[in-house]
């Protein structure tokens, strides 16, 4: 039951979100823009760049509230989901049902009966040194 009610809420707060976004995207684009683009960062006063003084519209104000709206549902919709336990697929449940591979004897390194083992190869002799005659 808890399951089919956490399913319930992830789609609820992933509808809300789809609309919120597509609601902030309509905001944004009804909002008027600052007249100059990018042509007004070569020079100009700060004011007339950085917006100014402007009176706080309806729209400025919803871009915000459905900024923030976009930013708690996404928290929210994270943390649901983070919650929801997906059931296995087919093939963990196949894994999951394989015994362990009993182990296996390791292999016979002694040789056959009768024979003597190779000799460990010898260390190779000290380089000479030269005679340094007087």
């Amino acid at each position: 039951m808890t399951r089919d009610r956490d399913g319930q809420m992830y789609y609820f707060l992933l509808s809300l979100l789809i609309i919120d976004g597509l609601l902030l995207a309509v905001v944004v684009l009804l909002q008027a823009g600052q007249g100059g683009g990018l042509a007004s960062l070569g020079g100009g006063a700060p004011e007339k760049v950085l917006g100014g003084r402007q009176a706080t519209t309806l729209l400025h104000q919803l871009s915000w509230v459905f900024g923030g709206g976009l930013m708690v549902l996404s928290l929210l919709l994270s943390l649901v989901s983070s919650n929801r336990t997906a059931g296995l697929s087919d093939v963990q449940r196949q894994l999951r049902q394989q015994t362990a591979p009993t182990p296996t004897a390791p292999l016979n390194t002694a040789p056959p009966t009768g024979e003597q083992p190779a000799p460990a190869p010898q260390p190779a002799p000290p380089p000479a040194s030269p005679n340094k005659t007087p």
